[in-house]
């Protein structure tokens, strides 16, 4: 087999997380202070197993690590530990803030970056640096806490720790020989002036499946050391593996079992407790780890001196093979296996010259792939407690999630984020599928599928949201990138999955008619639908009662779904090619984006008018108890949204579809009213080509108008989600003596609103700014070149549509590269603890372009890959 097509190869077996992808960076880096783990009364997860706690604490739901893997349901994990021979404990797992302790809501406070990965992870690094000093627990804590919500996050950099380069940079890189072989290298260098100690400690141990009570996992494994040379996993599931550890110091044995002494003063279940190997190596108790080398939990330990600017290299093997000399072809598969990962990522990325900008694709892929995690919650057991547990309290019942007691998710996941997010978000999972459909389609395609399966959705049709609350609504976006995955996969090999199109179209189906039924209020075709996804936009709570009473009708959830409506169009229009059937559903959707966007346009007379002709803007409306209605004329994102609205039909789609043109000409010729709301173009050599949009003619340019001005919406680094006319201008609601106020903040919320950790009040968010993206260039289709806009408003440099976004393009990516001055915006003054390690963050500063939020939010961040390919791959 070449090397060009080995890992095209692999991809090409289509194994389900089984074969090649059986091992894989399945293990999250937080699963302490999740909802599933919490089993207290009030619900508060950040506190019912705290940082602190988690070292000794076993997990009931998922197991974390630094750099960890694991089979594909999580039965035997591994990951690194590492002691710097000055702090109070191993660092087994990355430090971060509960929502209470920080300023702006939980945040990591690491410094890591995933540097690559393939899709089948035959091939995987990353880097973590590690300070030499102690490292600042406290201080971190105490310093956060003085911060108000108008002060900036303090960070790991703020403290000083790195300022004379007393860190060891850290890369921990898997290459697998085969499917169940996997050659594991840590290369642990020394970046300061003088030699510095370390212990690192790469550590293997099983999910505790054994405590719970139940008869079907009523089964202990057994890991056994043999001398020096080997550690032996023996899984009734997963089988017999050996973990070889090159020229070792020792191997240190505990069990995977709560500390209770500890933890709640109570009689432990064993002498040999979770943080055994802990208390071994930082406290020197030698009676906590067994001397007989068993257990269900165990590390290697490597103590060094490594000299100032020196490198050490430990290497071990986890395979289900029986080696005399496990290492002899060590570096020449890890050699073989980094060649393929090259030619398979420059088989991706044709045409981008500048290594800089393949190195930032790269690297937001390998983050795609990194952040994939096993996620497990089955809510009826949750709920109900276990057989050899406490049963929990009886608020359980009828408290979180407690409508979805159906759910039963055990499958691999993309994660926003292995750390602050460590649970898939519904809508957030959407928009990864993109980047992830290039690498690896079928594995994106089966992300779309499995959140729509009977076992996550409501059996009402709703899509669960995320952890917290899956009863939250999320803006419809699986449509839409379910066909945009379509239609990557069909570049990518050359032929649609209509099967797939079909498989997600029924599912969807059932959601779509669950938003028609219940976030329609009036049954005029105009929609709520709470705060979806975009937390603190709006002047209330849009997820909670309206403290004025009545309720919102919303120019986002409108357009929302007006959007849902001609992603259904197109694909059952997709589908109706081969089968055509489909058709009479192409004219359903088509029926119903025509009443939502009559609805928008006041069509019949009805006063339900969300555009405001005197600010040329879209806006929410709030209808009150008395039956009068007021628009909240907050200039945000909610008023860009119905750009998302438009779908092209050319002539040789329609030419197919008999039934359906039929359907289309009978409303130009007998519905003049809904006529005006499809616009038509004829080109010579092609025919007629129809444009569905709630934005046409005046309304589309005064939108592009306000959203290209910079003294708005344009920002030098993207869109934002809030206008900054409201920095001089802020919204004001007079409510019962008081005023509700929405400011211009383009970088953190400086208000609590879901936490104060995630802001839509001025930043730069991706998701939205991909949306817009991909709504352009629909309009550019359609258009042309001939067809001009003015960008920036107000410079009198006029473009076509296509130009424009590109312009929009560049600026999202200038966040990422060097400006004239050398720096790089994101990182805010830090770029030299980056270097050529990137960072993908959650969010934006409007302004500056400082990256906010979580650290490694690849997920939807991770969207700058395919901008990149739109801007400099040839065709």
């Amino acid at each position: 087999m070449s090397n060009q097509g080995a890992e095209r190869e692999r991809l090409s077996l289509r194994n389900d997380n089984k074969g090649w992808k059986k091992w894989g960076p399945y293990l999250t880096e937080r699963q302490w202070g999740t909802v599933r783990e919490d089993y207290s009364v009030d619900g508060n997860a950040w506190n019912t197993i705290s940082h602190d706690m988690a070292r000794s604490k076993a997990y009931r739901w998922g197991e974390e690590g630094i750099g960890g893997i694991s089979d594909n349901k999580q039965h035997v994990c591994f990951s690194f530990a590492f002691w710097n021979h000055r702090d109070h404990i191993l660092k087994e797992r990355f430090f971060g803030l509960t929502g209470s302790e920080s300023n702006h809501g939980e945040d990591v406070k690491e410094l890591y970056y995933y540097q690559d990965s393939t899709p089948t992870h035959s091939y995987q690094k990353m880097l973590y640096k590690y300070p030499q000093q102690t490292f600042p627990y406290q201080k971190l804590i105490d310093e956060s806490r003085k911060r108000t919500r108008h002060e900036p996050e303090y960070e790991l950099m703020d403290t000083g720790i790195f300022d004379n380069n007393e860190f060891f940079d850290i890369s921990m890189e898997y290459a697998k020989g085969d499917e169940q072989d996997i050659l594991i290298q840590v290369t642990v260098v020394n970046r300061s002036k003088v030699a510095a100690p370390i212990t690192v400690l790469p550590t293997i141990w099983y999910r505790n499946t054994w405590c719970w009570g139940y008869e079907k996992y009523n089964y202990k494994p057994l890991l056994t050391g043999v001398g020096h040379s080997f550690i032996e996993i023996d899984h009734r599931i997963v089988g017999r593996f050996k973990l070889y550890a090159e020229e070792a110091d020792e191997f240190l044995f505990c069990e995977n079992e709560t500390n209770f002494q500890r933890l709640y003063n109570s009689p432990n279940l064993t002498h040999f407790t979770k943080d055994g190997i802990n208390e071994y190596v930082v406290n020197k108790n030698k009676h906590t780890v067994n001397p007989n080398h068993i257990g269900t939990k165990a590390s290697v330990k490597y103590a060094d001196k490594i000299p100032a600017g020196g490198t050490k290299v430990y290497r071990l093997r986890l395979t289900n093979l029986t080696l005399r000399e496990p290492f002899a072809d060590f570096d020449e598969i890890f050699a073989l296996r980094k060649q393929e990962a090259d030619d398979f990522f420059a088989d991706l990325q044709p045409g981008i010259v500048d290594a800089n900008l393949k190195n930032l694709q790269r690297q937001a892929y390998a983050g795609m792939l990194w952040t994939k995690q096993w996620y497990y919650y089955n809510v009826f057991e949750w709920i109900k407690g276990d057989p050899a547990m406490p049963k929990p309290d009886a608020s359980r019942r009828q408290g979180r999630n407690s409508t979805w007691r159906h759910m039963y998710a055990a499958n691999i996941l993309s994660m926003p984020d292995k750390w602050e997010y460590p649970w898939f978000a519904a809508w957030d999972l959407a928009f990864h599928t993109l980047p992830l459909a290039r690498l690896d389609p079928d594995f994106a395609k089966r992300q779309l599928a499995v959140i729509l399966r009977e076992y996550y959705m409501h059996p009402n049709g709703q899509i669960p949201a995320y952890e917290w609350s899956f009863s939250d609504v999320n803006p419809p976006v699986h449509a839409w990138a379910t066909w945009k995955v379509y239609e990557i996969d069909k570049e990518m090999n050359g032929k649609g999955d209509v099967v797939f199109l079909e498989r997600i179209f029924h599912k969807l189906l059932l959601n779509f008619t669950w938003w028609v039924n219940l976030k329609d209020e009036g049954g005029n075709n105009i929609f709520g639908g709470g705060f979806l996804g975009m937390d603190n936009i709006g002047v209330f709570d849009r997820s909670s009662k309206l403290p004025t009473g009545g309720h919102l009708e919303q120019a986002d959830g409108t357009g929302w779904m007006a959007m849902y409506s001609l992603n259904m169009l197109r694909i059952a229009c997709e589908i109706a090619i081969e089968n055509p059937v489909y058709q009479d559903m192409a004219s359903k959707f088509f029926e119903h984006f025509l009443h939502i966007a009559g609805a928008m346009q006041s069509i019949g007379g009805e006063k339900l008018n969300l555009w405001d002709e005197d600010d040329q803007f879209y806006y929410d409306m709030l209808h009150k108890e008395d039956g009068s209605a007021e628009l909240l004329k907050v200039r945000s994102m909610v008023g860009l949204i119905p750009l998302f609205a438009v779908e092209v039909l050319t002539s040789e789609m329609l030419e197919k579809l008999p039934a359906f043109k039929r359907r289309v000409e009978w409303v130009l010729n007998n519905r003049p009213d809904l006529a005006g709301l499809i616009s038509r173009w004829y080109e010579p050599g092609k025919g007629e080509t129809r444009l569905l949009s709630i934005l046409r003619g005046h309304r589309m340019k005064m939108i592009m108008k306000r959203m290209f001005d910079e003294t708005e919406f344009l920002s030098d680094y993207g869109i934002r989600t809030l206008s900054k006319y409201h920095k001089e201008n802020p919204y004001k609601f007079n409510f019962e003596g008081g005023t509700l106020q929405v400011d211009y903040t383009p970088a953190e919320s400086t208000g609590d609103m879901f936490g104060g950790n995630s802001n839509w009040r001025g930043p730069i968010w991706f998701p939205m700014n991909y949306l817009i993206l991909d709504s352009l260039s629909k309009f550019s289709a359609y258009y042309g070149t001939d067809y001009e806009v003015e960008f920036p408003t107000n410079s009198g440099e006029m473009m076509n549509i296509k130009d424009a976004a590109e312009g929009v393009s560049k600026r999202l990516l200038a966040m990422f590269i060097p400006n004239a001055k050398g720096v790089v915006p994101m990182y805010d003054g830090h770029e030299k603890l980056h270097e050529d390690s990137h960072l993908f963050f959650e969010y934006f500063d409007g302004d500056t372009g400082k990256g906010l939020g979580a650290n490694h939010q690849t997920g939807w961040t991770g969207l700058i890959a395919e901008i990149i390919r739109q801007l400099h791959t040839k065709s």
